[in-house]
């Protein structure tokens, strides 16, 4: 549905886009990843309209909208701080793009109606001022707008970072439900891994202006293509050359391995064993506990699920063993 043809990007002497290629399927949710300064809202922004590529092209479902103006590519949008109008009531704020679009006053009423109980905000809070209103119902407003005038797409810029940790574990959820419910074609930007992992039907993980990979969660976090990739993904460990030695790897490449990949005094049939390793520290978070050790020279890290069984003190020697297949190498 949308496809972005060597998107390049340039503010002067600086080379922000050097040349992105994606193509994004009609109603999926495809997040773009990365650290700050890496081109995702730079990205996100060209496909929107609030920004022009130096060269390359954009299609939506196989028009091309590179110098489109914003307001009529029919792309939604939700900004990292929502960009709400103080002054409305919560139902002019939800009703502006219509009343833009001189949409007769009864259709307003009906479509807000509609969208608004769709993300569950009630009549009472659709009277209210948005200072009246918590950060989640804020999000939600923001939501709302996007949605009503009833986009082809909807693309949305960091919007859960301003909030706690335990509301931007609830409204991404929500915005999961939601995105499904629609059936619309979203395009998220985040710095969050877990948040893209949760998400997404696929991602693409940006550095420096480029694209290192493009896929599924489970893919990018198991097969992760670019050492980039497998260091931002999730946590993980690097391998030292004399762990590697001591259980018959080859040395002199990295190696990296996932922290839940590894087993604390639990070997299974075919993988390799390392004894005699040393608990350096212990990390209770009830669900699961993750264990540092030292092994052969290496400081790894470990995440066990918690089964019930005493914690392993520091000091005390254990066994870490691993599936080799598991090892990322670069």
């Amino acid at each position: 549905m949308i496809i972005l043809n060597d998107i390049k990007v340039q503010f002067g002497d600086f080379l922000a886009l050097k040349g992105i290629n994606l193509e994004i399927k009609e109603g999926e949710f495809f997040t773009l990843l990365g650290p700050s300064g890496c081109g995702k809202t730079t990205t996100l922004r060209s496909i929107t309209g609030f920004i022009i590529p130096s060269s390359g092209s954009i299609e939506v479902n196989g028009k091309d909208i590179t110098n489109l103006e914003v307001e009529k590519r029919n792309i939604g949008m939700v900004f990292q701080n929502y960009a709400l109008f103080p002054s409305m009531t919560v139902f002019e704020n939800i009703a502006f793009g219509l009343r833009v679009k001189k949409i007769p006053n009864d259709e307003i009423n009906k479509r807000v109606s509609e969208i608004a109980s769709k993300v569950e905000l009630s009549p009472e809070q659709l009277a209210k001022k948005i200072n009246q209103l918590s950060g989640g119902q804020q999000q939600r407003v923001a939501i709302a707008r996007a949605l009503v005038t009833s986009p082809a797409i909807i693309c949305l810029d960091e919007p859960l970072s301003n909030l706690d940790a335990k509301l931007r574990i609830q409204l991404r959820n929500e915005l999961k439900d939601l995105q499904r419910k629609f059936g619309i074609t979203t395009v998220y930007v985040t710095h969050d891994q877990e948040e893209a992992l949760t998400l997404s039907d696929r991602i693409a993980v940006f550095n420096h202006g480029h694209i290192e990979q493009i896929g599924p969660p489970d893919e990018i976090y198991n097969y992760s293509k670019t050492e980039f990739v497998c260091n931002f993904i999730g946590d993980i460990n690097e391998l030292g050359d004399k762990f590697l030695q001591k259980v018959n790897l080859p040395a002199g490449q990295k190696n990296y391995i996932r922290l839940e990949k590894l087993h604390v005094n639990s070997p299974a049939p075919g993988h390799i064993v390392f004894d005699d390793a040393e608990v350096i520290s212990t990390e209770y978070y009830g669900l699961y506990i993750k264990y540092t050790l030292n092994a052969c020279d290496s400081i790894i890290k470990v995440i066990e699920k918690n089964s019930g069984i005493p914690l392993y003190n520091i000091g005390e020697k254990v066994s870490v063993s691993f599936d080799p297949k598991n090892i990322l190498k670069y």
